[in-house]
């Protein structure tokens, strides 16, 4: 990354730290705790695992083309001309005001239609262990993948977003990947 691209960065994570600071904060710990048990009330009243990532999933998603709007007035960002700068912004900004953790970018492919987002906190899971038996199938944070899906389509961006890796299933860091799959071209009306 060249001179530009750290100065970019680095206005980046202060635009979060600045955002992160003016947004009203509930306790982390009532908010992990609260989550955990939702998940645990949902994992009891669903059939499978499979079938409460997916409704994680859904959730995220409705919350995430609610979310965009807020993103847009307390950030004053507007939108992002390439799918690099959207990932910047995710990872630097949005993952700082909504969830105070910032997020690296990386694995970007050679088409620039793909990345993944890396982190080590995740305040969702403060006290969590997963039970042995759910280690290899539940993705117990999947509602940030369907925030980011539900974000990203409000801006002409539809995506797939499923996590790679998680501190729960015993890796070292947290991984995101996001895949572009269409950019939304709005149809304007013609002038008749």
């Amino acid at each position: 990354m060249g001179e530009k691209g750290v100065s970019k960065s680095t206005d980046l994570q202060r635009l979060g730290e600045e955002v992160w600071s003016k947004v009203d904060k509930i306790n982390a710990d009532l908010f992990s705790l609260t989550y955990g048990a939702f998940v645990c009330q949902m994992l009891k009243d669903l059939d499978s695992v499979s079938e409460l990532n997916t409704q994680l999933e859904k959730m995220g998603y409705n919350i995430g083309i609610r979310l965009v709007d807020d993103f847009f007035a307390s950030s004053s960002i507007s939108r992002c001309p390439s799918l690099r700068d959207t990932a910047e912004i995710i990872a630097k900004v949005a993952f700082k005001s909504f969830l105070g953790v910032t997020a690296i970018v990386s694995s970007f492919d050679e088409k620039k239609s793909e990345f993944v987002l890396q982190y080590e906190e995740n305040p969702l899971t403060n006290y969590v262990e997963l039970p042995e038996e759910y280690k290899d199938n539940m993705w117990y944070a999947n509602i940030l993948c369907g925030v980011i899906r539900g974000a990203l389509e409000m801006i002409q961006m539809v995506v797939e977003c499923s996590f790679i890796k998680d501190t729960l299933r015993g890796d070292e860091v947290t991984e995101i990947q996001v895949k572009l799959i269409e950019i939304i071209k709005e149809d304007l009306p013609s002038d008749e």
